[in-house]
């Protein structure tokens, strides 16, 4: 409940807009929204009548967070990543089944991927975000336990998580064969030979359309037939991105992923949710909307950008960026909340640090004067995120929820600060 003055009618003006934002968006209401604080001056508004929208500017949001100052971006990385490292678990990886919010997700294998994408996540921190000996020893770590971890399968029938586990094992992968720290290591050959079955893992579980999603629903088929446009997105940035180190990625792979994504974008700049041979907006408060698409607008339009697509180009990006701090507020609604989806224009509190993190790789791509005016607003965002320990989270999910947020956050501060290239 917001912070009203509390008591029985203010409880209960809360739940009416509750029910009737819920009800905009054909879902059930979750907990009781925010109480408006109508002008003396003006008659209140029917509570059935308000949009999503016209609660947002009457809920008294409280002033935006200044935006840090290079000093506190640096010290907010510092300290993210020195969470980082005292996060690390005994076996070198980087979150774990321990404390579920529920007993849904139960399935080893669902952990597995869970576990392998986190730790490749955070060893793309570590990487970017510090030079210092702990740093890269705890990469070290992590780099040992993906080698000796058993290969990834699929949950069940209707689970395909494996796919995430894939995705940010690669972007690990990628991360360690970039960095001048592992230019002659050791385990190069090895990170080479599981980058190559991170691939093959890929190309097993494209669907026949072209994309990668984590569930499968009506037809449960062995190759999946699920995808979403925003899993694509980062699948294929990590294929583009691991060509340089001389791992093998068929042409066909990453053509039929770059027109799953064109074939998602819609007119206005948003991206489909799901990949479908005639991708709709729906309905007025959908997640299809652009107020539902601002994290993957992000990831989708730098995906098309590094895989040659010639529906995107600087404007497109400076748009997506515009419109994503335009319309944050959504974002901000979301992170933190428990259900998937249950925000205004279905947002997820998951969104969040995905979105941020796309968004500051995006920045990479304008002009260093373009850069300038986006730098700080992002840093804002993740700053103000920050707990006392140095992780940030925007959705509970075991123990996995600090590691990634966390690590999403780091390389977004990273971005903010600026670096010779992306």
């Amino acid at each position: 409940m917001s912070g009203a003055a509390g008591g029985v009618v203010a409880f209960g003006l809360a739940c009416l807009l509750a029910c009737a934002a819920a009800a905009a968006q054909d879902v059930a209401p979750q907990s009781p929204g925010v109480v408006p604080s109508p002008s003396d001056q003006e008659p209140a508004p029917s509570l059935l009548e308000l949009s999503p929208e016209q609660v947002l500017k009457l809920d008294g949001r409280a002033p935006l967070a200044p935006i840090p100052d290079r000093r506190a971006m640096q010290e907010a990385l510092q300290r993210g990543v020195a969470y980082l490292i005292s996060s690390q678990e005994p076996n070198g990886a980087w979150g774990s089944w321990r404390d579920p919010a529920h007993e849904f997700w139960s399935n080893p294998h669902t952990h597995h991927a869970w576990i392998a994408a986190t730790t490749g996540l955070v060893i793309s921190a570590l990487l970017e975000g510090s030079d210092a000996p702990e740093a890269l020893a705890a990469a070290d770590r992590g780099l040992e336990f993906l080698l000796d971890s058993p290969a990834l399968k699929r949950p069940s029938d209707w689970d395909t998580d494996h796919t995430w586990g894939f995705t940010y094992m690669l972007a690990g992968l990628n991360a360690a064969l970039s960095h001048g720290h592992t230019q002659q290591h050791a385990l190069r050959p090895r990170l080479l030979e599981l980058a190559a079955r991170c691939v093959t893992g890929l190309a097993e579980t494209q669907s026949p359309d072209g994309g990668w999603g984590y569930y499968d629903f009506d037809v449960t088929t062995r190759r999946p037939s699920w995808a979403t446009s925003f899993q694509t997105a980062a699948v294929l940035i990590e294929l583009v991105g691991v060509r340089p180190h001389g791992v093998q990625v068929p042409d066909a792979m990453i053509l039929s992923a770059r027109r799953a994504l064109e074939r998602c974008r819609l007119p206005n700049g948003a991206y489909s949710y799901s990949v479908d041979p005639l991708p709709q907006v729906g309905r007025a408060t959908g997640i299809n909307q652009l107020k539902g698409s601002l994290s993957r607008i992000q990831t989708c339009n730098l995906a098309l950008l590094l895989s040659g697509s010639e529906l995107i180009d600087e404007a497109d990006l400076i748009d997506g960026l515009d419109q994503f701090f335009e319309h944050h507020r959504f974002l901000d609604i979301a992170r933190g909340k428990p259900v998937p989806h249950e925000a205004y224009y279905a947002n997820s509190g998951y969104f969040y640090f995905f979105g941020h993190y796309y968004a500051a790789c995006v920045l990479e791509h304008l002009q260093p004067a373009q850069q300038v005016s986006y730098r700080g607003r992002l840093a804002r965002e993740i700053v103000k995120c920050q707990e006392a320990d140095g992780s940030m989270w925007d959705y509970y999910i075991n123990s996995y929820h600090r590691p990634y947020g966390t690590a999403f956050g780091a390389m977004t501060l990273v971005r903010t600060l600026g670096r010779e290239g992306p």
